[in-house]
């Protein structure tokens, strides 16, 4: 019997112990070894002890969520392993799959378990079709999961990896749309009508470790109410974007090695994507990495993206682009994305480019975020409220000196913002 070592400290899921860039299935058992034959109620148990919440941006506890599913009674529910991540800021998803596949196959193998389910759904984008084919290859040779494994490919959309949006893409309607969910929620009626589970690839790969170093390992890092660790995307920080592990309730500042002279050169921090918000630079150096403390400074750390805005960049011109592409992700479904957000994007264009066209000066803008917050049929525009609210916070003195003395000369774009599906320009 292989004895193998619980990770100490805080790297856990990028700890790769000196093997190869894609860790295949004899390096990831010699390095984690089997899962461990647990019965559903102690798996259960076990997630519930372990105070793992989901990673993929709403940091529900997963205990309750698994729960949920596992008594619906109805029929075999469906779980799904959600590696779409249609946030242009985020990498550490892809990441995963690509480096990591056996530790996601693991945890969603243990959710199915769980939960019992005999289907599992993996949901993720073209480019890591081909190394979850030959993941599961490897796995099926060995004999190693009781419950069937298939593939869907994701559509490459902002929205893509939201819960229903995820399932209506598996179902085979209105693929990459979130639906209206009415009174019986994914959890009830999900994939085929089954209950499902939809869980985030990272949240699944903190399961495999979770299920075998057990809840009070997983504790020994983090909060009482984050505990753990999470994968966060970085950009800004070095040349290109990099994925770190960031052990919840310590600092970004800690975790990037940033001191005070080098947060001078930092505007403000965008925590949590298109969808989270900005956050001055001392506080999001200092505050602890934790969902909580993102949301009361009015962010969040979503699916782990922090973003830092480098000076010499005008943040106006920078959130325009953004607010207008997230306009164009919209699933116009509803007035909030059709009408609202498509306002809002051309008043913030107003704001970086003719400031002068802009009614009503910056006291326009949190009026117009009031108008789409809580109205929509899924969370998109509440995001795009919140990143915008924020941004004319964190960025007053910038926006203030675009309506006294006219837009910024803008240069290189620095926020990455994919082509846009619809929506105007400015």
């Amino acid at each position: 019997m292989t004895v193998v070592t619980a990770p100490v400290g805080p790297t856990r899921l990028l700890d790769t112990s000196g093997t190869a860039d894609v860790v295949g299935l004899d390096a990831h058992l010699a390095r984690w070894g089997a899962l461990p034959d647990l019965r559903p109620a102690a798996l259960l148990d076990v997630v519930d002890q372990s105070g793992l919440r989901g990673h993929g941006g709403a940091w529900f506890p997963v205990g309750i969520k698994w729960r949920a599913v596992a008594r619906s009674g109805r029929s075999k529910p469906v779980v799904v392993a959600n590696g779409a991540e249609g946030e242009p800021g985020s990498g550490k998803d892809r990441f995963l799959l690509h480096h990591s596949p056996h530790l996601v196959l693991d945890g969603a193998s243990v959710a199915a378990r769980a939960v019992g389910a005999n289907r599992v759904v993996v949901h993720v984008t073209p480019g890591s079709v081909s190394g979850i084919e030959q993941a599961l290859a490897d796995r099926t040779r060995q004999g190693l999961d009781t419950c069937a494994f298939e593939i869907v490919v994701a559509p490459d959309r902002f929205l893509a990896g939201q819960e229903s949006a995820a399932v209506a893409t598996i179902n085979g309607k209105n693929p990459g749309i979130p639906t209206f969910i009415g009174i019986r929620t994914i959890r009830d009626q999900g994939v085929a009508g089954r209950p499902t589970l939809v869980q985030n690839v990272e949240t699944l790969a903190h399961v495999a470790l979770i299920a075998r170093f057990g809840p009070q390992w997983f504790r020994s890092v983090g909060t009482d109410e984050s505990a753990g660790t999470a994968l966060v995307t970085v950009t800004g920080r070095w040349d290109a974007p990099r994925i770190v592990e960031v052990p919840l309730g310590s600092t970004l500042g800690n975790a990037l090695g940033i001191d005070a002279e080098a947060a001078r050169s930092i505007q403000g921090v965008l925590l949590g994507g298109y969808g989270g918000g900005w956050v001055p630079t001392s506080t999001a150096m200092s505050m602890p990495f934790t969902e909580e403390a993102a949301r009361s400074h009015g962010s969040s750390i979503g699916a782990g993206v922090a973003i830092l805005l480098p000076s010499g960049v005008c943040p106006i011109a920078e959130c325009a682009r953004v607010v207008r592409y997230m306009e164009g992700e919209g699933a116009g479904q509803c007035g909030p994305c059709v009408n609202g957000l498509d306002l809002l994007a051309t008043s913030m264009e107003h704001l970086a480019y003719r400031p002068r066209s802009l009614h009503g000066g910056l006291a326009a803008l949190p009026t117009l975020c009031g108008l789409v917050e809580g109205r929509g049929a899924c969370r998109h525009p509440d995001g795009v409220a919140r990143f915008v609210r924020t941004a004319i916070e964190v960025f007053a003195d910038h926006a203030n000196l675009h309506l006294s003395r006219g837009p910024c000369q803008t240069g290189q774009p620095f926020l990455a913002v994919p082509g846009r599906s619809s929506g105007g320009s400015r």
